[in-house]
Parts: C-alpha cells; structure tokens; sequence
C-alpha cells in the first residue's frame, strides 16, 4: 500500500498546552498508569499460579481482560506521559496508523471477551447442571480465537481506509492520541462517506454488543427470581461487577462513535476515561472484591516471600 500524503508526521495538542497542567498530567498519569499495569499484572500472575482459577473457565477471562488492560494502557499512556516533559509533541505518519489500529484492535477483542464472561455467567447460573460440559476449556479457547479474529477484522477495515486518505497539511491533531474523527478533520478530501463508514462500524458494533450484554443480563437476573437469597445474593454481586464494567466501557465508546464526525469539547474526557480509567477501575470491580482472587493473592504472594527468603 501507499499512501499519497505530504504529512510525514502529526502534531498532538494532548490534553492542554499548560506547562503546569503539562507537569501535573505526567505525575497523575505516571501514577494511573503504575497502577493499572500493577492491579492488572497482579490479577494475571495470580490466576496462572493458581490451578483452581485458572481452571475456571470465569477467572480465565478475567486473567485474559486483565492482559488486554495492560495492552491497551501501554499503547497510550507512556507516549502521553513523555510527551508531557516534551517541547514538540509529535508521532510519525506510521506511528499513527499503528496506535489507531492497536487501539481499535484491541478494543475489539475486549468487546468479545466480554460477550463471552457475559455468556459464562449465563450457563452459571441458568444452566447450572450443564456448566461444566457446556464451558469446557476448548470452548473459552475458541471464544479467545473468535475475540482476537473479530477485534482484527474490525480494526483492519478501518486503518485500510484511513490510510487511503491524503493528509496535506495541516497535521496538528487536537487530541491526545491518533483516533479516527480527529485524523478525519485533517484529510483533504471529502471524508462524509468514511464518517457514515465509522459509525457503520465501529457505532453499530457497539451497539449491538451492548444491547446483546445488556439482554443477556436482563435473561440473568430475571432468572435469579428461582435461586435462594444466598444464590441470588452470590449472583448479584457477580453480575453487579459485570454490568458496571459494561457500562463504564461502552457507553462512552458509544457516545464516541455512534454519531455523525464532529468535535466536542469534552470529547478528551471521554476518551481518558474509556482508554484509561477504564482498565484501572476494572481490578477493583472484578476482583478485588472476590474472595476467592483475595485468598489467591494472598497464596501467591506467600509463596513467592518464601521463595525469596530461600534464595
């Protein structure tokens, strides 16, 4: 492919051009992102050093989102964290392209990972008998495998066309990172088509999945109706975790792209928080209020002291 434009490289006006705000924006997001590379790491250690979580086809998923938070964090975060110590802050024509679709990419594999942790709850606790035949290994492999060949598709559509597009000046983007509106503003071209193309894909995509989440847990808590108060207090605070992080995830992809192209002063807002509160928040929502992760934590972390004390 080739792409026929005069800009080699795009500036980003991040999230104010303060330099006081430019200081505090390093230290908070040095921290943020500390944090969820931590949480999220802590998460995935402890579910692969413990036979009983990793087994269970829930934790599986939780260890795999945890994995995809962490992706998702570093893509974004620490180029934002430099750029703030930075005079000029820049990202190469192709460095662009590689971050809008890393970002898509793996937007779109959580997505699917979290139809599925929704489908698990649903044999859990519908189907209770069944759970073990139905969420065998080889199915939470091939829900992975349909995550990671959808999140593909769904990106490569996308960074096709947008890299079709020619951009001749100017090549300052008023955002923090590449996404697809704020790179459409910039395109000498006339990009009404490929706007209807985003909302197409990406809008409707979210939608969709969110309407599916949203009436596979209504199908689950209405059933809950036949459980004891122990099982529907169990099921409850489960179910309560997943519907936050639904929630906290969707809605402001929605609102981000299930709309015609145009700029929106909070527009920086709303993607900070689906592309970096978001991946914080979700160790502190899933898992961290799980006894049984708070007991395997606490497993692991012993055993590795006393590996440590050993050596």
């Amino acid at each position: 492919m080739q792409n026929h434009s005069f800009v080699t490289e795009f500036v980003l006006l991040r999230l104010s051009q303060n330099s006081k705000v430019q200081k505090m924006v390093f230290a908070v997001f040095f921290l943020v992102y500390t944090a969820t590379v931590g949480s999220n790491m802590l998460i995935v250690v402890t579910v692969i050093c413990s036979p009983a979580l990793l087994g269970s086809p829930m934790y599986f998923f939780l260890a795999f989102l945890s994995f995809l938070d962490i992706c998702v964090s570093s893509i974004i975060i620490p180029k934002m964290i430099s750029d703030s110590l930075c005079e000029r802050k820049t990202i190469s024509f192709e460095g662009c392209m590689m971050q809008l679709f890393a970002e898509h990419f793996l937007a779109g594999v959580e997505m699917t990972v979290l139809t599925a942790m929704a489908y698990d709850r649903y044999v859990a606790i519908c189907k209770p008998l069944h759970y073990s035949s139905i969420m065998t290994r080889q199915l939470c492999c091939m829900l992975m495998g349909v995550a990671w060949t959808g999140g593909f598709l769904h990106s490569i559509i996308q960074i096709l066309f947008t890299f079709q597009l020619p951009f001749c000046g100017p090549n300052v983007i008023d955002h923090f990172l590449c996404d697809l509106y704020p790179l459409l503003k910039l395109a000498c071209t006339d990009t009404h088509t490929f706007g209807l193309l985003v909302v197409a894909n990406s809008g409707s995509f979210c939608i969709v999945v969110f309407s599916l989440l949203l009436v596979s847990y209504g199908v689950i808590l209405f059933s809950l109706r036949k459980h004891s108060s122990e099982g529907q207090r169990k099921a409850l605070s489960t179910c309560g975790s997943h519907i936050a992080v639904v929630v906290l995830f969707f809605i402001p992809c929605i609102f981000t792209y299930a709309r015609p192209p145009a700029a929106f002063s909070f527009d920086k807002m709303v993607a900070i928080f689906y592309t970096m509160l978001t991946p914080l928040l979700n160790p502190l929502i899933y898992t961290f209020r799980n006894k049984d992760v708070k007991n395997a934590i606490r497993k692991v972390w012993s055993r590795l002291v006393a590996v440590s004390h050993v050596k």
